[in-house]
């Protein structure tokens, strides 16, 4: 955590942007940890950490002027991190057969830094989707996605509807849902 004194991360990377080679080493020694973190949640040898390592340094420092904003460095070196892990995952699933340990080496979502920011915003999102749909589509699924799941007998009593009709039903809710889901990507794009 830096001192009060030090410079927030904006500071250094302007700084580092305009040469000064102080900057860039303070932000290598700021952030080396949390690419350190990254790497060990993505389960890489130590050889192929120190890789990920360098390549994530050497491709923020030639794309440090492309950072349109700067005090989101931590999180952007995090994304570079994550894709050269991802990356150097792939070459080795390219070289070796796999087998069991290169099941053991694939990343561990609860350790990566914004996994739980990434499913806080996913379930939101769900959940503004079905909150959009007919009551009728609402309360098919709430029945259907429920950790004690009745029977489609049950579900059909209660919705008052052919025990026949709600695998029909469930599919065109779930395709209401997919169809919402691209017009909030394509707004999102726009």
């Amino acid at each position: 955590m830096p001192s009060p004194a030090s410079p927030t991360p904006a500071t250094l990377v302007r700084a580092a942007r305009d040469g000064d080679h102080e900057a860039w080493r303070a932000l290598v020694e700021r952030y080396d940890g949390l690419i350190a973190a990254v790497c060990r949640a993505h389960r890489l040898t130590d050889a192929d950490a120190a890789d990920v390592k360098q390549t994530t340094w050497m491709r923020s420092l030639e794309h440090l002027d492309r950072l349109h904003q700067p005090e989101l460095i931590g999180a952007w070196l995090a994304t570079v991190a994550r894709r050269e892990c991802l990356r150097e995952l792939r070459h080795h699933a390219r070289m070796h057969p796999r087998e069991d340990a290169f099941l053991d080496r694939q990343p561990d979502p609860a350790a990566v830094p914004d996994a739980g920011l990434l499913a806080a915003e996913r379930s939101a999102a769900v959940h503004g989707a079905v909150v959009s749909l007919p009551q009728r589509d609402r309360r098919l699924l709430g029945l259907l996605f429920t950790k004690s799941a009745p029977s489609y007998v049950d579900i059909a009593r209660t919705l008052q509807i052919p025990v026949g009709s709600i695998g029909p039903t469930r599919g065109r809710a779930l395709a209401r849902l997919r169809s919402q889901r691209q017009l909030a990507d394509l707004a999102a794009a726009a």
